[in-house]
C-alpha cells in the first residue's frame, strides 16, 4: 500500500535519512522508532505528503483513503465535539450535509432526495452519528459531552477529538504521530483493540514500550542515516537489532585478527628472500579484505542518577483528608496516604479524576478546598511537572543559566558537566530555553532535580516527550535512588519497571494496593482500569464507594466484598462485547434495508414484481424502521452505562 524508492531527506549538510526503499502492506502495523530527532517525525511527514524529500519517492495509490493525526492540527473551538468527529467520513458527513438541506431548507426536489438517500446508504451514512460517538466514548468522551462545544474540552480531550475524527473515516493508510499522548490507559487500551482489527496499513509513532508490543506487527527503526525494517514487536525488534549489531561486530573482529595475522607475517617475513613471495601474497590477501565500516547510532541515552543530599525520616508524606472541586465538577474527596521512606507509588487512573491536582496540591502549587498535606523529618522535595515547561520561566534564559542558579557556588566545568549527562553539549547550553524541543526541555528539569539532590521525587508523567532510550534510562536511574518516588504515568511499562505501591485513583475513590504493578494486574485481572467503574445510585445511606452520611470513606476500596467487585468488574468488562453485538445487528439490519432500495431500483423491478412481494418487502422495510430504532435505544443505553463506568 506504501511503497518508499531510495526516499531522502538532508538539512543543510545534515543527512536524516537516505536511500530507504520499503514496501508497508496493508494488515501490518509499522512503529516507526529511533531518537528524538533522528527523522522519525519527518520520515511520516513526507509519506503523508506533508513535507518533500530531498531524493527518492513515496508511493500510494491514488484511491487510497489516507488518515493522517497531526499534533498541530487546529480545530475551531466553536464547534460541536460529535460534529468534528463525524467530518472524519467526509463523504457520509456531506451527503448528511446535502440531505439536510434539501429535508430542512428545501433546496432540492425529491428525484435529488431519493440520489442522496441512495448514496448516503451506500456510504452508511445513516450509521455515521453511532460510529462516531461510539469512538469518543472509546477514547474517553462520555455520551454527555458529545453535543457540546469543543471548547468545554481540555487540550489533552481535543486531541481525542481529533485523533476519532482520524479513525472514524475508514482510511486505507493511517499515519499516527504520539496517539498515546494524553491517554489514559483505558483509552490506550481501547486503542489497541481498535488498531488490533484495523486492516489498512498503519505507521504509528510512539514511545510507549507496551503499546508498540501490543500493536506493532513489524518495526521501521530510523538509525544509521536509513530506516532498517525488523519483523516483530518493539521487544523482537530490541532482540533482533542487538544481535544483528553484535553479528557485523563480530566479522569485522574476526577480519581485523586475519589481516593483523597476515600484516604480521609480512613485517616478520618481508625482508627474507626465502619468504618474499608469500609476503607478497598476503599483502595481495590484505588488500581483497573489505572491512565494513559501522555507522554510529544516533541513539543516546541521558544518564539519570539521583542521589540525595540527605535521607529523610520513615514518613516521607501525610495526606489527611484532601478534596479539591474545580466548580461543580469534585476531582478529590477526602483522599488520605501515607508515603513512607523508599517507596515508588505510582498514581494511576482515568483522565480527570484528579491525579495531577493532587500532586499540584501536594507541592504547594493549587490549594485544596480542605484537609492538609504534611511533609515528614528532612524531606527534600524535587518536582517534574507534567507540563514541565511552567518549571522554565525564562524562556530567553539558557540551560547553563537554568542549571547554575541551583548552585551558583559550583564551577562552570561542573555545571557543564551535568548538563553533558543529560545531552548537552559544546554550544548546546547556550541555546535558548524557549527553542528547546520537548524532550530537551524534559531533560534539561531533570539536569536540574539531580543537581539539587532531593530526598523525595514528585513525577507528573515524566516520560511525556522522552525517546525510547530516554524512558528506559529514567527507570534505572529511579530503580536505584534511595529516596522516595511519588510519580504519575500513563506508561504501563514504566510503571512496571518501577512501582512498589500502586495507588489507583477511581470514580468511588482511591484504592491502595501494596504491590507492584504486575501484581496489580494479577489481581484486577486485565492490563487497564476496568475495577469499580461503574457508577451506581446508593441504595442506602451508605454508597458502594463506602462514603457515609458524612462523605468520609471507612479506609477499604468499597462496602462491597471482593466476589460483589468481582461481578461488578465482570460486568462492565462484558458491556463493550454486548454493545458490539448491538451495533453488528443494526449494520446488518441497515445492510438488508439497503437491499431492499437497491431492488426497488432496478430496472423494471415493479412491471416483474408480483403485488404480494412487493407488499411483503414493503413490510420487512417497515419492520427494519422498527428494529433499527429499538437497537439504537439499546445501544445508546448501553453507551451511557459504559460512560457512565468510565466518568
Amino acid at each position: 500500500m506504501i511503497g518508499t524508492t531510495q526516499l531522502g531527506k538532508s538539512f543543510g549538510g545534515r543527512t536524516l535519512f537516505e536511500d530507504v526503499s520499503l514496501q508497508l502492506n496493508p494488515g501490518s502495523r509499522y512503529g516507526l522508532v529511533g531518537a528524538n530527532g533522528s527523522g522519525k517525525t519527518t520520515f511520516l511527514k513526507i509519506v503523508a505528503g506533508d513535507e518533500p524529500s530531498t531524493e527518492g519517492t513515496v508511493a500510494i495509490p491514488g484511491r487510497a483513503r489516507v488518515g493522517v493525526l497531526r499534533q498541530d492540527l487546529f480545530l475551531d473551538d466553536d464547534q460541536i465535539i460529535l460534529d468534528l468527529a463525524m467530518m472524519g467520513d467526509a463523504e457520509a458527513w456531506r451527503l448528511l450535509e446535502e440531505r439536510s438541506r434539501i429535508v430542512d431548507h428545501g433546496e432540492g426536489d425529491a428525484a435529488h432526495l431519493a440520489d442522496i438517500e441512495l448514496a448516503l446508504q451506500n456510504a452508511d451514512g445513516y450509521t455515521l452519528e453511532s460510529r462516531a460517538a461510539a469512538i469518543l466514548v472509546g477514547l474517553g468522551i462520555p455520551l454527555a459531552q458529545h453535543k457540546l462545544p469543543l471548547s468545554t474540552l481540555s487540550g489533552g480531550f481535543k486531541l481525542r477529538v481529533l485523533l476519532a475524527r482520524v479513525l472514524l473515516g475508514g482510511p486505507d493508510v493511517l499515519l499516527l504521530d504520539e496517539p498515546t499522548n494524553h491517554l489514559d490507559i483505558l483509552s490506550i487500551r481501547w486503542l489497541e483493540k481498535f488498531l488490533a482489527g484495523y486492516r489498512g496499513t498503519a505507521l504509528v509513532i510512539s514511545h510507549d514500550q507496551r503499546f508498540l508490543d501490543n500493536v506493532a506487527t513489524h518495526i521501521l527503526d530510523v538509525d544509521y542515516g536509513t530506516v532498517t525494517p525488523y519483523t516483530g514487536n518493539y521487544s523482537a525488534f530490541v532482540i533482533e537489532k542487538k544481535a544483528v549489531r553484535e553479528r557485523k561486530e563480530s566479522e569485522i573482529a574476526r577480519q581485523e585478527k586475519i589481516i593483523a595475522e597476515k600484516r604480521a607475517f609480512v613485517e616478520r617475513f618481508g625482508a627474507k628472500a626465502t619468504k618474499a613471495k608469500q609476503a607478497q601474497s598476503r599483502l595481495k590477501q590484505i588488500e581483497k579484505i573489505e572491512v565494513e565500516e559501522l555507522a554510529q547510532s544516533s541513539r543516546r541515552a541521558p544518564l539519570f542518577r539521583f542521589t540525595p543530599e540527605r535521607p529523610s525520616g520513615r514518613d516521607v508524606i501525610e495526606i489527611g483528608e484532601v478534596s479539591k472541586a474545580y466548580g461543580e465538577k469534585q476531582v478529590l474527596k477526602n483522599v488520605s496516604l501515607t508515603v513512607r521512606r523508599g517507596e515508588k507509588v505510582a498514581i494511576i487512573g482515568p483522565n480527570g479524576l484528579g491525579k495531577s491536582t493532587l500532586l499540584k496540591i501536594l507541592m504547594g502549587r493549587l490549594e485544596s478546598d480542605n484537609g492538609a498535606v504534611k511533609f515528614g523529618h528532612e524531606v527534600k522535595p524535587g518536582y517534574f511537572a507534567q507540563d514541565h515547561h511552567e518549571l522554565l520561566l525564562d524562556p530567553k534564559g539558557t540551560p547553563l543559566d537554568f542549571v547554575w542558579n541551583a548552585v551558583p557556588m559550583e564551577a562552570t566545568s561542573y555545571v557543564r558537566g551535568q548538563l553533558g549527562r543529560m545531552l548537552f553539549s559544546g554550544d548546546e547550553v547556550e541555546k535558548p530555553i524557549g527553542a528547546l524541543s520537548g524532550g530537551e526541555a524534559a531533560r534539561l528539569v531533570f539536569a536540574r532535580i539531580i543537581i539539587e539532590k532531593p530526598n523525595l521525587l514528585v513525577l507528573d508523567e515524566p516520560t511525556n516527550h522522552l525517546d525510547l532510550e530516554s524512558i528506559d534510562s529514567l527507570a534505572e536511574g529511579l530503580r536505584t535512588f534511595d529516596g522516595t518516588v511519588l510519580f504519575v504515568s500513563h506508561d504501563r511499562w514504566f510503571v512496571s519497571q518501577l512501582a512498589t505501591r500502586v495507588i489507583e485513583i477511581t470514580p468511588n475513590g482511591v484504592r491502595d494496593f501494596p504491590g507492584t504493578y504486575a501484581e496489580y494486574l494479577e489481581r484486577c485481572g486485565d492490563d487497564h482500569l476496568d475495577a469499580d467503574t461503574v457508577v451506581l445510585k446508593a441504595k442506602s445511606e451508605k454508597s458502594a464507594d463506602g462514603a457515609g452520611k458524612d462523605g468520609k470513606t471507612d479506609g477499604a476500596t468499597s462496602a462491597l466484598s471482593w466476589e460483589e467487585q468481582k461481578k461488578r468488574r465482570n460486568r462492565l468488562a462484558a458491556l463493550p462485547q454486548k454493545r458490539d453485538k448491538v451495533l453488528a445487528a443494526v449494520e446488518e439490519a441497515e445492510a438488508r434495508k439497503k437491499a431492499i432500495h437497491e431492488m426497488y431500483a432496478t430496472d423494471g423491478f415493479f412491471e416483474k414484481t408480483s403485488k404480494d412481494e412487493q407488499a411483503r418487502l414493503e413490510k420487512e422495510s417497515a419492520d427494519l424502521d422498527g428494529k433499527i430504532e429499538t437497537l439504537m435505544a439499546e445501544w445508546e443505553a448501553l453507551e451511557a452505562e459504559i460512560a457512565a463506568g468510565e466518568a
